[in-house]
């Protein structure tokens, strides 16, 4: 009995962990998002709690009839860049920011009802194919860049200012050495709770530390209009630039569920991708009437993951319906949108440091010559370089391709497909040996 409370207890607290990290990744995208489209404060905390009830339900959906996977299905990184891109060339382009916004929600209603279709029709089998370990291996070390390089500006005041704060650079990195020492020191239940734990603690010593920096509480509802980035509108331009980013956001479907393969120790089968392709689809439809970044599996989750080793669905279910019902609490809503945004910060980039482990288990036992160097190199050091370049080098770049072509996540995602593709047609290419 009391080996039974212990288990209960356990799976509760790894259920709350859950939630920590459902907030920590979806907070801070309706905040940047509402900034940029310069929403009133109301209508963001609204669009923060849109967030939380709609990407808990997907949740549920998806470990219930989708791919049925303790994996976040979360708002895209991938379509976040594109739109935050899109509204800072807003006018350059000579457009109002509803006209921009109208037209990311019928190109992401549009990309969404493609890829429920293609996840009907089984697409998805022919995309596992394509996503051999470079391909994953690329994928997977440029997203950990991506997302490293945005929680560290966090982390040292860079999100919020042009300088870095040294008080709050000191802090963010002692507590993010607590909670690693707490998950490479601590006991089976400790190191399975350490993001939990350090989320806890830093948010405590946060508000002692700085005490004048909380952040003021508003109360509102989550459903306020639909289409609050504004009214469907036909800017061709957008539209088939946000279609493309939804088709190529697949890759993070593919990836995800390749990637859980090695964490879940079986193979997913052809039934799960394709319906976790169709909740996708579903979600990003949803997501593009209520003016909420789109949706995919987070391949972050596999981070996470590996860093609280808990991998039972029933933590995960429980945090999913504890965010629906966060969202549907104003009061609650209001008290988590209080949290500094240092410790969410810090407590993901320890989670995602994680990713780096699952990129290099992608190559490992593989051995390269000259000539197969070449497919994995060139797409992850074009990718680095482009992340590493300010945007306004690509100002004099027509305006629709600057999304696409100043994104290095997504350059290099495409290099290193169509690095892929060649091989397939071109037999002289040599394959990456496995080592005897």
């Amino acid at each position: 009995m009391e080996a039974k409370k212990m288990r209960l207890s356990v799976t509760m607290l790894a259920g709350f962990q859950w939630l920590f990290f459902l907030f920590a990744n979806t907070v801070v995208i309706p905040i940047s998002v509402g900034a940029a489209f310069e929403m009133d404060q109301v209508e963001i905390v609204s669009a923060i709690q849109r967030s939380f009830i709609v990407t808990g339900v997907a949740c549920i959906l998806q470990g219930f009839i989708g791919h049925r996977l303790a994996l976040m299905e979360g708002q895209s990184g991938l379509w976040w860049g594109v739109i935050l891109s899109l509204a800072s060339t807003a006018s350059a382009m000579g457009l109002e920011l509803t006209a921009v916004g109208g037209s990311i929600a019928v190109g992401a209603m549009l990309s969404g009802a493609l890829v429920a279709v293609f996840g009907l029709l089984g697409i998805a089998e022919i995309l596992k194919k394509w996503f051999t370990p470079a391909v994953m291996f690329v994928f997977l070390l440029l997203l950990a860049n991506q997302l490293i390089s945005i929680f560290l500006k966090g982390m040292v005041g860079l999100s919020t200012g042009d300088v870095i704060d040294l008080r709050m650079t000191i802090f963010s990195f002692t507590l993010a050495a607590f909670t690693i020492l707490v998950h490479v020191k601590g006991n089976r239940i400790l190191s399975s709770m350490n993001l939990l734990i350090g989320m806890v603690v830093g948010w405590c010593a946060a508000a002692l530390l700085f005490p004048g920096e909380t952040v003021e509480a508003i109360h509102t509802t989550p459903f306020r209009s639909w289409f609050p980035l504004g009214n469907p509108t036909l800017e061709w331009g957008i539209v088939i630039t946000v279609t493309v980013t939804g088709l190529l956001n697949t890759t993070n479907s593919v990836a995800t569920l390749k990637g859980a393969e090695d964490i879940f120790e079986k193979e997913t089968t052809r039934f799960q991708y394709r319906s976790s392709f169709f909740i996708t689809g579903i979600f990003t439809i949803i997501a593009g009437m209520l003016g909420l970044v789109p949706y995919a599996p987070y391949a972050s989750s596999l981070g996470f993951l590996q860093s609280t080793g808990i991998r039972e669905r029933a933590p995960f279910f429980i945090g999913s319906a504890l965010f629906v019902f966060l969202g549907l609490m104003p009061d609650l809503t209001a008290f988590f949108s209080t949290i500094p945004p240092s410790v969410g910060n810090t407590v993901l980039f320890v989670a995602y440091l994680q990713l780096f482990r699952s990129a290099l288990r992608n190559v490992e036992g593989l051995s390269f010559d000259p000539k197969t160097i070449y497919r994995v190199a060139l797409p992850s050091l074009v990718g680095l370089s482009i992340m590493m370049m300010p945007i306004e080098v690509f100002s004099e770049l027509p305006e629709l391709l600057q999304p696409l072509l100043s994104n290095g996540l997504l350059m290099g995602i495409l290099a290193v497909l169509i690095l892929e593709l060649f091989y397939w047609f071109g037999p002289r290419i040599p394959r990456l040996a496995i080592k005897k």
